[in-house]
């Protein structure tokens, strides 16, 4: 819909009056041109990658006994340089490469027809919308994620995500400069195809940003609200493909996990998973008759 001078003008375009939050963004993008409403992206991207990590890294620093039985690779404790240098390492990426792509891009954002103008879209409109960027997103990371895992593609770009064998939160966005660029590419298409508002836009990469960093938090909280998602991977899914690294042919999805059920690129998870709860009732059982169970392996130990 075209711009509008006025609020009354947007009322009598529209045949009724603007919601609260239709006058909220009225106010503020009305004399906001376009393209920097959506240069809102390389802040929200900023805040995204430094803030919502913190938390994570202040579990990682203050070794908790009380958060450790969540920590999924306890045995591994990073020290502040190392998170601290990743932290920096993404910004640089950041700087270099996301942010200009970002600035870079607006043509294109134009081009498929994302609006900034009124109506807002509706609560379903946005949920849906999301619902199917997630899943486009999802179906073309996976191929693209199998791919970087051939010879070349790891050796060349994906070993440098590898490189937090137990990851992190600052570690999400971690990867080579050419990584960054190549899996852009799926988040895009979701828009490109069914093509919605600006608000929306900015919410898809701002919760594909934040499913990315509790993805790789190397924490499995039982009380988190995304177990109820269905088939929604989370960070014990993602864990076991950087703990098993480069030679790992398992759990490449991104958010959910249909895609590996389908091909068959999760059995190695499975048996583990399979193995790790026989262990677990030899353990209770042991316990129950007497008998002396100190630990799992090492290894079991180390992945769970």
């Amino acid at each position: 819909m075209l711009p509008f001078q006025t609020m009354q003008e947007a009322e009598q375009a529209l045949g009724r009056s603007l919601t609260y939050a239709e006058s909220l963004w009225f106010r503020y993008s009305a004399r906001i041109p376009d393209y920097w409403l959506y240069c809102h992206n390389i802040l929200f991207l900023f805040l995204i990658f430094s803030l919502i990590p913190l938390p994570l890294a202040f579990m990682e620093l203050k070794r908790s006994k009380s958060l450790k039985k969540y920590k999924l690779q306890p045995k591994v404790l990073l020290p502040s340089q190392t998170v601290l240098q990743c932290y920096k390492d993404v910004m640089r990426v950041f700087i270099f490469v996301i942010g200009p792509l970002q600035l870079a891009s607006y043509p294109t954002i134009k081009l498929v027809g994302i609006r900034t103008g009124l109506p807002l879209p509706s609560g379903w409109e946005i949920f849906f919308q999301l619902l199917v960027y997630f899943l486009i997103e999802d179906y073309g990371n996976y191929w693209i994620h199998r791919l970087l895992h051939c010879k070349w593609g790891y050796e060349k770009i994906h070993r440098v995500h590898h490189e937090f064998t137990a990851p992190i939160g600052f570690a999400a966005p971690y990867a080579h400069w050419a990584e960054v660029l190549i899996l852009g590419i799926p988040s895009f298409v979701g828009p490109a195809l069914v093509p919605g508002h600006m608000i929306t836009f900015w919410l898809w990469i701002a919760l594909r940003q934040i499913e990315a960093i509790e993805t790789h938090s190397g924490y499995d909280f039982p009380q988190s609200p995304t177990k109820y998602i269905p088939f929604y991977g989370g960070a014990e899914y993602h864990d076991y493909h950087h703990y098993v690294g480069g030679q790992s042919q398992s759990n490449f999805a991104s958010v959910f996990t249909y895609c590996d059920y389908i091909y068959g690129t999760d059995k190695g998870y499975r048996y583990q998973k399979e193995h790790l709860a026989k262990m677990r009732e030899q353990w209770r059982r042991g316990e129950q008759n007497g008998q002396s169970y100190h630990a799992l392996p090492a290894d079991e130990d180390k992945s769970e």
